[in-house]
């Protein structure tokens, strides 16, 4: 974590004490680390392209659009053949070839809680008041073999993510998600790593993600991230299907 971060200019870190007392302080030291609210309030679309890959080889392209205030598409390659998972700011909905589906369906319950969550192309933490999330800092303790600044953010969903900081950087190195589901609590960790910059804004290059608890999950790499990519807002919708064209179209 720490070697992913020695290309960043040290005047980031003038005035950054080594010990945070509140959740606001831990958060404003984190925003500014990865470049600061200016240069993340510039970015109206993120791209990332990149792979998947799992137990017993299983390996998928992937590429996840966000644009504000709250879109996102995400297609998945494997197999020959491509599916989709996608919210418009109001329908979430998905296209699963390879469970034999080939038309648009809307998201189940728990997916439609996660593409939410994907839909925040900023993440929780920023601007976490307004968007009606709440933070509450926990102390420190250990993660991914280093002491870590620990904060709990109950979102506007319900759904709980614990974010631990690295105490040099402020950033996320492990999220550990917390989601209820037909009255089921689900509960997931996330590891991420490789921060790189992307247009003035230092973004993870690398996810691992598992069921809490499993020993293996899935590892997503990004090979590319942009910014500000053109996307129109009918490439967030739900297709028409069984639309008869116009006569003489």
């Amino acid at each position: 974590m720490r070697k992913a971060f020695l290309g960043i200019p040290a005047l980031l870190f003038i005035a950054v004490s080594l010990k945070a007392q509140t959740a606001d302080e831990i958060i404003a030291k984190y925003i500014k680390t990865v470049g600061g609210m200016d240069k993340i309030r510039t970015v109206t679309t993120l791209v990332r392209t990149g792979k998947l890959t799992g137990g017993g080889g299983f390996e998928a392209t992937l590429r996840q659009e966000n644009k504000r205030p709250n879109m996102v598409r995400e297609e998945f390659t494997f197999g020959g053949m491509a599916g989709i998972s996608a919210y418009d700011g109001k329908t979430g909905w998905k296209i699963e070839p390879w469970s034999g589906k080939k038309d648009p369906e809307s998201l189940g319950e728990e997916e439609t809680k996660g593409i939410l969550e994907d839909s925040d192309l900023d993440g929780p933490l920023v601007d976490y008041q307004q968007k009606g999330n709440k933070v509450k800092y926990l102390g420190m303790e250990p993660a991914e073999g280093t002491d870590a600044y620990k904060l709990e953010v109950t979102l506007a969903s319900g759904s709980v993510w614990t974010y631990y900081m690295d105490t040099d950087y402020y950033v996320p190195i492990k999220i550990g998600i917390k989601r209820t589901v037909r009255g089921e609590e689900r509960e997931y960790e996330m590891s991420l790593g490789d921060y790189k910059e992307v247009n003035g804004w230092y973004l993870p290059f690398s996810l691992e993600t598992k069921a809490k608890g499993d020993q293996e999950g899935a590892k997503t790499t990004y090979e590319k991230i942009e910014t500000n990519v053109p996307l129109d807002d009918s490439h967030f919708q739900m297709p028409v299907t069984g639309v008869s064209p116009p006569k003489g179209k």
